[in-house]
């Protein structure tokens, strides 16, 4: 791995500095003291470790000095040793935190679910999934809003679609898209044979209105009477909205209020999202197309993830990581080794590409 240049070091003490002083001086207000609090959040942990580094390289100096002095050279070979082998570790530190981020990593999230192969047990494990997020998202102190949800009669969901909200919400959830197969027995199984059933997980980064401007001209949009239940739950007056993007041919609709203005705002939220990630995936080419195609079709072979009942063992498939704690990681406390296994082969090969 390459060494962070000693310049490159003060460069970032310098910038942390004259953050400090300009957030000190009181003289910042309105969209300027935004941004710099955003830059000074940022760039303080970078800071932090960036001192770390500096601070061990120039006490290796100072104790090479040292080996010169036969009373010191003892004491000052051990603190070496010791120094030497925490300064690696140290500057990798520095070096994933330099690397290039991801600009929706601290937005919050759209999550859509929805059931593929596998019929009533597709939309059973649709609803693990989604109960397994929300726990997740408890623990890291993220809200999750419930935007529209078409329920399965068994139970669990055909589709749901949440908002996450929180700190580095994206960042964490963002390698969770693609196909999630499960293996058991189906409560609707008398037989008690295995049955192999998948659902599909998108996680689009939701942005802020600056970040997607939308045209009315661009839109059509339908307004209906939602279908519902029955009893009191039908809606008499027509609140159900279809909004249809013409530019791009994306279609969100909307019915879980009875308000048609409230339906209106939570369609214009989900399209807002699948636009901001059609920029992304165009900006990005090739390889963000890759990463969209692992969502598929919801076919139980191409999956990214298996849940094994039988043998209590949860598989990720593009790390090979197996972790034989299927309950903890359906109750949200396991899910986080998972996250932060992809998170770290995901920075594994961004330092390897640019050590080539």
């Amino acid at each position: 791995m390459t060494q962070i240049p000693a310049n490159r070091l003060d460069q970032i003490a310098n910038r942390f500095a004259e953050l400090e002083a300009r957030m000190a001086s009181g003289t910042l207000e309105g969209d300027e003291f935004v941004q710099a609090s955003r830059d000074y959040a940022e760039l303080e942990p970078v800071a932090k470790v960036a001192a770390e580094v500096k601070a061990m390289r120039e006490e290796i100096e100072e104790l090479e000095e040292m080996l010169a002095d036969p009373e010191m050279k003892a004491m000052a070979e051990e603190e070496l040793a010791q120094i030497r082998e925490a300064l690696p570790k140290k500057e990798r530190q520095l070096a994933i935190a330099l690397l290039p981020r991801d600009a929706a990593d601290s937005k919050p999230a759209m999550l859509e679910i929805r059931a593929g192969t596998g019929g009533d047990e597709a939309a059973l494990f649709a609803g693990d999934l989604y109960r397994m997020y929300e726990r997740f998202a408890a623990e890291q102190g993220w809200r999750v809003e419930p935007v529209s949800m078409n329920a399965s009669e068994v139970g669990g969901f055909k589709e749901i679609v949440a908002n996450v909200s929180g700190q580095g919400v994206f960042a964490k959830l963002k390698f969770e898209s693609g196909v999630h197969r499960v293996q058991r027995v189906p409560v609707t199984e008398s037989g008690g044979r295995i049955h192999t059933s998948a659902a599909t997980v998108a996680v689009l980064p939701e942005p802020d209105e600056v970040d997607v401007e939308i045209a009315d001209q661009d839109l059509k949009i339908d307004i209906y009477r939602a279908s519902g239940a029955g009893g009191q739950h039908v809606n008499t007056t027509d609140s159900a909205v279809r909004i249809t993007h013409l530019p791009s041919g994306i279609v969100v609709t909307q019915q879980d209020e009875r308000s048609q203005h409230k339906n209106r705002a939570k369609a214009m939220q989900v399209l807002r999202a699948r636009l901001y990630e059609k920029m992304r995936d165009e900006a990005q080419g090739a390889e963000a197309e890759a990463r969209k195609a692992m969502v598929g079709s919801g076919d139980r072979s191409e999956r990214i993830r298996t849940y094994n009942f039988p043998q209590g063992r949860v598989t990720d498939h593009r790390i090979g990581l197996t972790l034989h704690k299927l309950e903890e990681v359906l109750a949200g406390p396991g899910l986080g080794e998972l996250v932060d296994a992809l998170i770290a082969e995901d920075e594994a090969k961004r330092l390897a590409a640019l050590s080539e």
